[in-house]
């Protein structure tokens, strides 16, 4: 197992910004990008990055509430409206950037994950660092921000996403809808929709939803998607 993540600073556009990054096991690997859920920085986010700097990479999960977390869908809900995209943006990209100047990054390029909200903004990064980013992996992604919808033109990497068949917030018509409008515009792009399972089944602190057959399916799709890619 890689030694316990930490708390980085990073520059974020003339300020500065914050999360969680755990370097590969091993001392170095492809970097890759985890996006939050709507409910913030939290511990099932912080797991993740542990997990992917057990299996090799070196992650980082950007704090883009700024200190702000919730266990509640109303405020959570909140939190991700107020959400100032441009901002959001700017912390990713000063993530990019942390990562690729980090020692423990091998990778010329990151990959980049995250889940809802955090999978949402995955695809929008992907639009607008397309120079550096090498794959997308969104799960269950939706963009609840009209002035955030993405030039899709812009995308560069290839899109490996997860979505869930019995799921009210981003349905399967729309990960069809944005797989076939992907696809028109001639990118390498496939949505899967999972069936038997809703909406956050990779969430293992969410028993209610989540489903560990499907969850490590998608993991082990998502791992061997990043190493092939990520360079």
């Amino acid at each position: 197992m890689s030694a316990p993540g930490s708390i980085v600073e990073f520059p974020s556009n003339g300020s500065s910004g914050s999360g969680y990054f755990a370097p590969a096991a091993g001392g170095s690997g492809p970097g890759i990008l985890v996006i939050q859920e709507w409910w913030g920085l939290v511990p099932h986010i912080t797991e993740v990055v542990d997990r992917y700097a057990a299996a090799g990479f070196s992650a980082l999960a950007p704090d883009l509430y700024r200190g702000e977390s919730t266990t509640e869908p109303d405020e959570a809900g909140k939190l991700m409206m107020a959400l100032n995209i441009d901002q959001a943006a700017k912390d990713l990209t000063g993530a990019i950037d942390f990562l690729l100047g980090s020692d423990a990054v091998s990778s010329a390029t990151v990959g980049v994950t995250g889940f809802c909200m955090g999978g949402g903004l995955a695809l929008v990064i992907a639009t607008r660092s397309p120079e550096h980013i090498a794959a997308c992996a969104p799960y269950y992604g939706l963009i609840p921000w009209a002035e955030a919808a993405p030039d899709w033109s812009r995308v560069a990497a290839p899109i490996r996403g997860h979505y869930a068949a019995e799921d009210d917030f981003f349905t399967p018509e729309a990960a069809a809808a944005l797989e076939a409008e992907l696809q028109g515009l001639g990118k390498d792009a496939l949505l899967t929709v999972h069936p038997g399972v809703g909406h956050a089944f990779f969430n293992d602190a969410r028993p209610e939803v989540y489903d560990a057959a499907t969850a490590q399916l998608c993991w082990d799709d998502t791992t061997s998607f990043f190493r092939s890619t990520v360079q």
